[in-house]
C-alpha cells in the first residue's frame, strides 16, 4: 500500500531538514543532485578495498524527497478564491481598518473556507478524547499522527495531556478539470463593460 503523502508542514520540516542535511554532509547532496538531475540509476562507483577496519556503521540515510506537484494546492488556492475571497482578504493590507471592519470581513473568509473544505474535503480528528485530557500513548504509536511536545525524555509509553486532537484527511474530492485549465489562474482579472 502506498503511503499518504506527507502534509504541507510536514513537507516544510521535510525541506527544512534535507537542507541543513544537504549543507552538512556532501554525500546526501550527491545523492539529491543526482536525484534532480536524473542521474540517480547511474550505478555508484564500487568503494574500494578497506585498508584498515571500517568506521561504525552510519545511520540509514533519509529516503530521497520528491517533488510535489503543485496542481492540487493551485486548485484548493483557486476554491478558497472563488467561495471566500481568501486571496483578496490575504493580499488587503487591513492595518488601516478597525477591529469591526476586520471582523466583519473574516466571518465572511471563514464561511467560505469551511464551504471549501466541507465540500472537497473529508477530514476527521486523529483523537477523539477532549482536548485537556489525560491520555498514555504506547510504545510504537504513530509519530507521524502524534507529535510529542514537552520535556521528552526516554522511551514509550508516555503519559501526557492532549492539546491538539489533529487532523487527518480521509477524502478528497478536489472537482475535475477540463483539459487546457490553467490552474496558475487562481481569480481572473474582471473588466466590467
Amino acid at each position: 500500500m502506498k503511503p499518504a503523502n506527507p502534509s504541507l508542514p510536514r513537507r516544510i520540516a521535510i525541506a527544512i531538514g534535507a537542507f541543513f542535511k544537504i549543507v552538512g554532509d556532501s554525500d546526501f547532496a550527491a545523492g539529491v543532485d543526482a536525484l534532480r538531475t536524473g542521474d540517480a540509476r547511474r550505478e555508484p562507483p564500487p568503494a574500494p578495498a578497506p585498508a584498515s577496519p571500517p568506521p561504525p556503521a552510519r545511520p540509514p540515510a533519509a529516503p530521497p524527497l520528491k517533488e510535489a506537484a503543485p496542481d492540487g494546492a493551485l486548485q484548493l488556492l483557486g476554491l478558497l478564491q472563488r467561495e471566500a475571497r481568501f486571496i483578496d482578504f490575504i493580499q488587503e493590507d487591513v492595518a488601516g481598518y478597525g477591529d469591526a471592519d476586520v471582523g466583519a470581513a473574516a466571518r465572511v473568509v471563514h464561511a467560505g473556507c469551511r464551504k471549501v473544505l466541507s465540500d472537497n474535503f473529508a477530514i476527521r480528528a486523529i483523537r477523539d478524547e477532549a482536548e485537556g485530557s489525560r491520555l498514555t500513548l504506547p510504545e510504537g504509536f504513530d509519530a507521524a499522527a502524534i507529535r510529542v511536545t514537552g520535556n521528552v525524555v526516554g522511551q514509550a509509553p508516555f503519559t501526557g495531556s492532549l492539546t491538539h486532537r489533529g487532523w487527518r484527511v480521509v477524502e478528497t474530492r478536489l472537482p475535475k478539470l477540463a483539459g487546457g485549465h490553467d490552474l496558475r489562474i487562481v481569480a481572473p482579472a474582471e473588466v466590467e463593460l
